[in-house]
Parts: structure tokens; C-alpha cells; sequence
């Protein structure tokens, strides 16, 4: 798949999926727009995409303020011009439950990154897009289709709500032309469980929680963003993409200990 010419924005892009869906772009020939917070990390991503691929554009940028999402759009469009891809990964993880009382404060701040960015986002890429017949990709996550556990309520709650805004702006969007989807990983190699101070490793994540018991590497996400974002998707919106290596399907049936 080539994405010659085409303008892609990816926000979340400093690391894990973003960082190497944004790398992918960019060495299928697009012209790649790395949004994150961490511009260190960007920097990085942004060397990894110039060797094999094309120099991006690095936007240093917290998507849940809505200045900054205004700037991310402008400043692609007065490098390129247009718009064709926009992939909203960014998401933040905030834990809370009822009955610690934290869970108004969790939501808040959940639900402004995962799902109020998005929408700010949409809104603003939409026009452009139009214009190119251009397309969104949301990533989503399992934990919006299944009832959670603990403290990871916010999480999951905003999974869900983004999962709906996705088939909403998908019929809204299709009689201009864009088609809107979203893909649903499991778990994920990347820094979560680092950052969230999980003590598993990945080889017990796989056990313990998937049928195929492995856990997927971020390019292979992003080898599934690309797809529906190509034109061999042409016919697709609307739609949610599983991918957990039977995460959902086991916890369904019951048989993940």
C-alpha cells in the first residue's frame, strides 16, 4: 500500500502504536504530522520516520486542550495544504472507582482526551477531508465492549463512547465522501505497563489473558490502521476491527483464568 502525496495526522505519536503508525506512514510514502507531549520522544519517532520514509512534521501538542488541537490542524494544513488521513490514537488511562469517591475526577480527565479531543478533532479535520474524500481512524480498545474491573471504569467508559461517536460521524460523514472506523486492540506491547505500574510481564499478560497467548506488537496495529485508511478499504465504514489474539472471545466464553 502506497500513500504517496497523502497527508496523515497522528496524535498519541510519541510511542506504541502511534509512534509506529506513524512510522509505517511515513515509509509508505506519506507526508506524516507526529502529534504528542513529549517531544523528546517525538524527536525520535520523527528520526525513525526520515530513515526509509519521509521527514514529518513534528507538532508538539496536548490534544485534550482545545488551542492545541486547533493549532495541530492549522499548522498541517499550512505545510501541506490538505488533509487526507486523520488517525485519533491519543488516549490517556486515569483510574477511579464509586466507592473511593475518586471517580468524578477520573472521568473528567478521561473522557477529555479519549473522547472530547476526538470530537474537537473530527470537527475540525472534517472540511478538509471532505475536500480530499479523506478518512478517520479511531483506536479504540476491548475494554470498551466488556464490563471492567476495579478502577478502570473511566477507561472503559470513554472506549465505549468513542466506539458509538465512530459509527455516528461515520453516517454523518459518508454522503461527503469520508469513511470513518475503528480498531480495538487487546493487549499491546508498549510502555503501559511500565507506566501504570502493573506487575506482569508480558509473557503472563499473554497467559493469563488471551486464547493465542501472545500479546500483538504495536506495528501490527499499525499495519491495520493503514489498511483502512488505503483504498483497499474503500467500501468500509463504520466498522469496528477486533484485534486481541482472542482476548474478548476468551473472557466471553469464559475460558482465560
Amino acid at each position: 500500500m502506497s500513500f504517496s502525496n497523502k497527508v496523515v495526522i497522528v496524535t498519541g505519536a510519541s510511542s506504541g502504536i502511534g509512534a509506529s503508525t506513524g512510522v509505517l506512514f511515513s515509509h509508505r510514502g506519506a507526508n506524516v504530522v507526529l502529534v504528542g507531549r513529549n517531544e523528546k520522544k517525538l524527536k525520535n519517532v520523527a528520526e525513525k520516520c526520515s530513515k526509509g520514509g519521509i521527514a514529518p512534521l513534528v507538532v508538539v501538542a496536548d490534544v485534550g486542550k482545545d488551542n492545541d488541537a486547533e493549532r495541530i490542524v492549522q499548522e498541517t494544513i499550512k505545510k501541506y495544504g490538505k488533509l487526507d488521513v486523520l488517525v485519533n490514537n491519543a488516549g490517556v488511562a486515569v483510574y477511579g472507582n464509586i466507592l473511593n469517591g475518586d471517580l468524578v475526577k477520573a472521568y473528567d480527565e478521561t473522557m477529555q482526551v479519549n473522547i472530547r479531543a476526538v470530537v474537537k478533532l473530527t470537527t475540525l479535520a472534517a472540511p478538509h477531508l471532505i475536500e480530499t474524500k479523506g478518512c478517520i481512524v479511531n483506536i479504540s480498545s476491548i475494554e470498551g465492549k466488556k464490563a471492567s474491573m476495579g478502577n478502570h471504569l473511566p477507561y472503559s467508559v470513554s472506549k465505549a463512547a468513542l466506539d458509538h461517536f465512530t459509527r455516528g460521524s461515520a453516517l454523518e460523514l459518508a454522503p461527503k465522501g469520508v469513511r470513518v472506523n475503528t480498531v480495538s486492540p487487546g493487549p499491546v506491547k508498549t510502555d503501559i505497563l511500565e507506566n501504570s505500574k502493573i506487575n506482569l510481564n508480558w509473557d503472563e499478560v499473554a497467559n493469563i489473558m488471551t486464547v493465542l497467548k501472545r500479546v500483538s506488537e504495536p506495528e501490527e496495529i499499525a499495519e491495520l490502521i493503514l489498511y483502512l485508511a488505503s483504498d483497499k478499504a474503500v467500501g468500509i465504514t463504520g466498522s469496528d476491527f477486533l484485534t486481541d489474539n482472542g482476548t474478548l472471545l476468551g473472557q466471553l466464553n469464559g475460558e482465560i483464568k
